[in-house]
């Protein structure tokens, strides 16, 4: 089977129950949000230690469970439990108490992995942000949207203690002293 179809020419696409959409259609930008989602937190992915790296590959197991329940919002195998979003706070909740988390405004930025989780966490955001308009428009699963706001909050918190990991590991300490000297000397 060959990967392209043409059916998407006209600009219509189908979803899941078959039902043929504009490509613009919410539903299908919110599809395609949730893509790019799992995309950045693949690459965030690969250089992620193994526990994170696991963390990580099971967040986007659950996307794609999310996907298919928009894609298809009447069958209930789709939909979240509260027992998914539990268990993303207990994540939370345990990396936040594993290190002293500043309460000050972030620059981000401070590592590559950091970085990473970021921009993953801010496309996140926009994923919320969509479903909401879905939600008004076509209805959706509430327990997808509460676990859409907890994930955010899990790659924001991952994200800093990527930092304080790496502020605290000697050989990235040195390697962020480097880029400050080669500003400082550029006069920025």
């Amino acid at each position: 089977m060959k990967i392209y179809t043409k059916n998407g020419d006209s600009g219509k696409t189908s979803l899941m129950n078959g039902i043929s959409v504009s490509k613009s259609d919410d539903r299908i930008e919110l599809l395609g949000t949730i893509d790019e989602l799992s995309s950045n937190i693949g690459l965030a992915k690969v250089i992620a230690d193994q526990s994170l790296s696991d963390r990580l590959s099971k967040i986007q197991k659950e996307l794609m469970q999310m996907m298919a329940g928009i894609a298809d919002p009447r069958n209930l195998d789709y939909r979240f439990t509260k027992e998914e979003i539990l268990a993303l706070e207990e994540e939370i909740d345990h990396l936040e108490d594993s290190f002293p988390r500043a309460k000050e405004f972030v620059l981000y930025g401070g590592c590559e992995q950091s970085a990473r989780l970021d921009v993953a966490r801010a496309v996140a955001r926009r994923a919320e942000r969509r479903f909401r308009k879905v939600a008004q428009n076509y209805g959706a699963d509430s327990k997808a949207m509460q676990y859409m706001n907890r994930l955010s909050d899990y790659l924001y918190v991952a994200a800093r203690y990527a930092d304080y990991k790496a502020s605290s590991d000697p050989d990235e300490g040195m390697r962020q002293e480097v880029v400050k000297n080669v500003m400082k000397s550029m006069g920025r």
